[in-house]
């Protein structure tokens, strides 16, 4: 079997923006609700093949939650993740932009959850796109799909060869990159982020790698009033995006 994506969201999100992509659908028997019944009317109107198998026979298919619902893929997993866009489609995707751009730069985040959750926080703030280095990172696997509901399928995601040679292209373009480091001198909550900006994040242990930080314009950290010293990178993702979001117009989301 190709790739699989599995669960409500992410399936009803994956009919919605690339039904063609997906071979089959496998609902589980019995599940008549209408959630599964309006996943089943999307399908039969993009022509998607319909099969009603078991529970064990998805339980067999997936690890993780599937909600009963599993869309086989075209292609060979091994082959690696189609969906990430190269880095000469990031510019012309920025150039046909009509507002300032909200970008979010994940620098080696390789938890499948974690990858999943930013996901899904980026398409909620309205972030335009998100970019990950193509190596040293979590590629979108049926986990991050599942975790991101849908926002897999939704963000542009563009996968960096070299993420430094992308950031540099970013500042040349007049957009500004704020890193997040615990021991920044500035406040998040001190920045103006309205502006054509991007979110900078590191790895989940080690933070953001040298050149990385020395492309960014501002560092900045999270106040923390607890006995914590970080939080968890998807949290604190969250946290960076809806601020910029706080500040910028209606207008611009």
């Amino acid at each position: 079997m190709g790739e699989a994506v599995y669960g409500i969201h992410a399936v009803e999100a994956l009919l919605a923006r690339d039904p063609a992509s997906i071979v089959r659908l496998q609902v589980q028997r019995g599940r008549e609700d209408r959630r599964v019944a309006a996943l089943l009317a999307a399908a039969e109107t993009a022509g998607v093949a319909i099969h009603r198998v078991p529970r064990a026979a998805l339980d067999r298919l997936v690890q993780g939650r599937h909600q009963g619902v599993v869309a086989e893929l075209a292609g060979d997993p091994a082959a690696g993740d189609n969906s990430l866009a190269r880095e000469v489609d990031l510019w012309a995707h920025l150039e046909g932009l009509d507002h300032p751009p909200l970008l979010l730069v994940l620098d080696g985040v390789t938890d499948p959850h974690n990858l999943g959750a930013c996901l899904r926080s980026a398409d909620a703030a309205g972030v335009d796109a998100v970019i990950l280095p193509k190596d040293k990172s979590a590629s979108v696997t049926p986990v991050v799909r599942k975790v991101a509901c849908g926002a897999a399928e939704t963000v542009p995601l563009h996968a960096a060869t070299n993420l430094a040679r992308v950031l540099k292209g970013l500042k040349e373009r007049g957009i500004w990159l704020y890193g997040a480091a615990g021991e920044a001198e500035h406040s998040l909550y001190t920045q103006d982020l309205t502006g054509p900006a991007a979110l900078v994040l590191g790895s989940e242990g080690a933070g953001l790698r040298r050149l990385t930080r020395e492309h960014c314009d501002v560092l900045v950290h999270l106040p923390m009033a607890g006995a914590v010293s970080s939080l968890n990178v998807s949290v604190a993702t969250g946290v960076c995006l809806f601020e910029a979001v706080r500040q910028r117009p209606r207008a611009q989301r």
